[in-house]
């Protein structure tokens, strides 16, 4: 599973990202890299959920900034 998932988010990352252009995330490291650093250190479960809450975070409001992997 954690392998499909990181799949997931490297074609992310090397093809959709990519076609986006200029968009810049307001976090540091971007939330699919959050997303792959996350899955990588705690799994398919906990890495995903910690990946979803930061994704549910990135909003208009968020002040954004450095967030690193807990």
């Amino acid at each position: 599973m954690k392998k499909i998932l990181l799949g997931f988010i490297r074609f992310y990352q090397n093809y959709i990202s990519a076609m986006k252009g200029g968009a810049t995330c307001k976090y540091f490291p971007t939330c699919s890299q959050y997303a792959v650093e996350a899955i990588e250190k705690y799994g398919a479960l906990k890495g995903g959920l910690l990946a979803a809450w930061r994704i549910l975070r990135c909003n208009p409001f968020s002040k954004g900034g450095y967030d690193p992997v807990p």
